[in-house]
């Protein structure tokens, strides 16, 4: 069964991925966290919780809010990885990741 992620930014251009089960079959959870930990990293993100806790949530949504539209356009297999890694952690058959409203749904 496919998964479907869409990554919305707040000017409406939205990205939408399917995924089958071979997409996310070779990750593992702890691979997918690092992926997520080192381009958090990488993006010099900032926690959006005062006390410094980052929830899976937060990493996915913030590295695609300083990734930018841009990246999401400009960089497919990049994009992809991210869909990919972010389908393995929240394993859901949808998931909107709402950038502009700082959301993600199911």
């Amino acid at each position: 069964m496919a998964r479907t992620l869409t990554v919305v930014f707040g000017n409406g251009k939205e990205f939408e991925f399917t995924l089958v089960e071979a997409d996310v079959a070779g990750i593992g959870e702890d691979a997918a966290w690092r992926w997520f930990d080192r381009e958090y990293a990488e993006l010099d993100c900032q926690a959006s919780s005062p006390v410094g806790k980052v929830l899976v949530i937060d990493k996915i949504l913030n590295v695609a809010r300083f990734s930018g539209e841009r990246r999401f356009a400009g960089d497919a297999a990049w994009a992809q990885e991210y869909a990919r890694h972010a389908g393995r952690l929240l394993d859901r058959d949808k998931v909107r990741v709402d950038v502009g409203n700082a959301s993600i749904g199911f």
